[in-house]
């Protein structure tokens, strides 16, 4: 376990909702690319997901929970969240919207913010998942319930290869 300076808001969360859950680091500076770090913590990019900040044409922006090697399927999100329509919001909207860095957007470390949150169902077919921790460097590795449990996370179909 990471002493307590280097625990992110997300494992302080999951800790205090006495979820298992192991960190895993990498160098942010080397790794870029959500497939990159999932070969940078040893794992098959299907197991490691990225969280894309999403906004519709009302209301608050909308995180999707998808492979890292997979493409949101922007049709799919909106049928799931019942609109017609929604955009992917730009890496500045991300950043701002969430006051997160690109790397470091994690729907743990957004918990009670007002987010809604899809998990692609793909990560049903895992015991555990990896995604950010909420800071570029370290990612959580957890079971997928405990973060639908966490978060409120719905579950569906959202993503493309």
């Amino acid at each position: 376990m990471p002493t307590p300076s280097d625990k992110t808001l997300a494992m302080r969360l999951l800790e205090g909702k006495k979820v298992a859950y192991t960190a895993l680091r990498y160098d942010p500076d080397v790794y870029v690319s959500a497939v990159e770090v999932a070969e940078a913590v040893e794992l098959p990019p299907e197991q490691v997901f990225k969280t894309l900040v999403t906004q519709p044409e009302v209301g608050k922006p909308i995180l999707a929970v998808i492979p890292a090697a997979a493409e949101l399927d922007l049709k799919a999100l909106a049928k799931a969240v019942g609109l017609k329509k929604i955009r992917m919001a730009t890496q500045a909207d991300a950043e701002r919207l969430t006051g997160l860095q690109k790397g470091g957007i994690s729907a743990l470390a957004l918990v009670n913010k007002g987010f809604k949150v899809f998990l692609d169902s793909s990560a049903a077919g895992f015991d555990q998942i990896a995604m950010s921790a909420g800071e570029r460097g370290v990612q959580v590795q957890l079971a997928p319930q405990d973060f639908v449990r966490v978060t409120g996370a719905r579950t569906a179909a959202i993503s493309q290869v």
